[in-house]
Order: structure tokens, then sequence, then C-alpha cells
């Protein structure tokens, strides 16, 4: 095992590796030490165990929340609206009310929440840099703490050390923030991609209900149409959330379906309740 590490040291101490490729092949290191499986037959098997659904987790949560809540909140509240009133103008200022506001408050809270959780992310790479700079006490402890987290990892402690040494030789900082903080120095989280992409599939799933109701005159027919049109989008939203993420689409979209349904039949009882007709 010491020997498939030998060609990545001799690469680095003269040859073409650079670092995000050095992080790659000590990552096949470290699985050769934890496996002793065949390897795939072609680069198509490759490409198929190496599409991770995980990969797409911080734009996928935000598209599909943003998308699903967008649907949710207008047709909830144009419902609402609909079960107490039936103006047709005051549906419609309702709905896009509800649009624009909720659009402005997914991006601003996606933004806060993205934007603090980068700053955190970059205050402990911060730590790790200064840990870096106090010293060679300190970096020693700092090589032996990356080479336990490999020995954990299932490499027996020589190669643990190797690729320890490897890595904090090609840059400390960078090994330490992957493997002892989970963090992506070339992949720190975008607040403003966060937020754009939460505003922008709020109102994608907003305009579903407002669009199919704002040509519809007859009270009754607007409530029809727009409870077929939402229940239609969260079972698509629903299932394409569910197969971008890998999970089983049937069951997600009829997850998604029975939430809706619970917000319409709410929203659209209060509205009953409180509207023209018990004033």
């Amino acid at each position: 095992m010491a020997s498939t590490l030998q060609p990545l040291l001799d690469s680095q101490n003269g040859g073409p590796t650079e670092g995000a490729d050095l992080f790659i092949r000590v990552d096949h290191i470290i699985e050769d030490g934890r496996h002793d499986e065949p390897s795939p037959r072609n680069s198509a098997d490759l490409d198929k165990y190496h599409q991770h659904y995980s990969d797409r987790a911080p734009w996928l949560r935000a598209a599909v929340l943003g998308a699903n809540d967008g649907l949710v909140s207008v047709a909830s509240i144009m419902l609402g609206v609909s079960g107490g009133s039936k103006d047709k103008h005051t549906l419609i200022l309702s709905g896009v009310s509800a649009l624009v506001a909720g659009a402005m408050s997914m991006a601003a809270g996606e933004y806060i929440s993205v934007a603090s959780q980068r700053d955190t992310e970059q205050a402990d790479v911060d730590k790790e840099r200064a840990a870096q700079n106090s010293g060679p006490q300190i970096r020693q402890q700092e090589l032996d703490e990356l080479a336990q987290i490999y020995v954990e990892r299932g490499l027996t402690e020589r190669l643990a050390r190797e690729v320890a040494v490897a890595l904090t030789e090609k840059d400390a900082v960078r090994a330490h923030a992957r493997d002892e903080l989970g963090i992506d120095m070339d992949d720190l989280v975008s607040p403003w991609q966060a937020a754009i992409s939460s505003l922008v599939c709020f109102a994608i799933g907003g305009g579903v209900p407002l669009l199919s109701a704002i040509f519809l005159t007859d009270p009754k027919i607007r409530i029809i149409i727009v409870s077929i049109a939402s229940t239609i989008a969260l079972l698509l939203f629903g299932a394409i959330g569910a197969w971008l993420g890998g999970a089983h689409r049937v069951k997600a979209a009829f997850r998604v379906l029975l939430g809706g349904w619970i917000a319409f039949a709410l929203t659209y009882g209060v509205g009953k309740l409180f509207g023209e007709s018990a004033a």
C-alpha cells in the first residue's frame, strides 16, 4: 500500500502534479487503503460511481424550496382571498403582493443564512492558517492531528503519516480545511448565488397560480383552475426535486402535494370564515 504513495511523492517533488490533483490522488490512495474492491471496467462505470447527488445540495435546496414556497404561499393566499371575496382585482392584487414580498423575503433570508455560513467557514480557515504560522511546535501538532484523521479513516499509521506530510508540504491550510473541517476552499458557498436562486425559483413557483387565474372572471372557475394548476405544479416540483436528489420520485411528489393541500385547505377555510359573508 505504501508503494502506491511513492509516485505521488515523486511527482510532488519534481513532476507536474499541482494542488488540486494532489488532493484528488490522495483521495484514491485513502480509498485503496480502506477497500480492496475491483476497479470500474471503463470510464462510463467510473463516471457512474463518481456522480454524487449530495454535490448538488446547496443549489438544489435553494431551488426546490424556493419553487415550492412560492407555489404554496401564493396559491394559499389566493385561495384564502377567493374564499372570502369574489372580487378579481382584490385576488390578483393579493397574488402579486404575495409573490413580490415572498420572493424578496426568500432572497434576503437565504443571503443572510448563507453569508453567515460562509463567514464561519472563512473564520475556521483563517484559524487554521494562523496555526500554521505559529511556529514549528504547533505545526507538528497540526501534522499529527492530520495523520490521525487518516488513521481513523482506515490507513495504517505509516501511510497516514506519509499522506499527511505530502499534503502539508503542498498546502497545509487546504489539507486541514478539507479533511479536518470539511471545507472545500475551492467551493465556498456563494450568498448571492443562493439568494438569486431563491428569488427566481420563488417567482417561478408563485407565478403558476397567479397566471392560471389572471384571465378568468368566474370566481368558482378561478378557484378550481388555481387548485388544479397548483396541484399539478406541486407534483412536478416534488418529482423534479427527488429526481435531482436521487430520491424516490412518487413518494416525494405526494409528500409535497399533501403539504400543499393542507395549506390550501386551511387558508381557504380561514378566508371563507372571515370573508364577506361573515361580515
